[in-house]
């Protein structure tokens, strides 16, 4: 569960970055209107996303590993009641 969490934290920070440059980029040469902020929006989560999937690669496998081995636990506890009840 600390590698899900370790994870979505680094995505919020990369995306709060990303929207805190878009946003001093654009105040720079446009007015701050509702339109501005939700283009700003849009760009920052396109941005981070594109920047998320290179420089938290490592998180993200680290993420699935921990994910497959919960899965396989689980896989192996439902096999193990399983064959319990076929033993009675």
């Amino acid at each position: 569960m600390k590698a899900f969490w370790t994870y979505t934290l680094a995505r919020f920070a990369v995306f709060g970055v990303s929207f805190g440059l878009v946003a001093l980029i654009s105040s720079i040469w446009l007015d701050t209107t509702k339109v501005t902020v939700l283009w700003v929006l849009l760009i920052s989560l396109v941005l981070s996303s594109i920047v998320s999937i290179f420089v938290l690669a490592g998180l993200r496998d680290k993420l699935a590993t921990d994910i497959q081995q919960r899965a396989a636990r689980m896989t192996d506890r439902i096999e193990e009641s399983r064959r319990a009840e076929d033993v009675d």
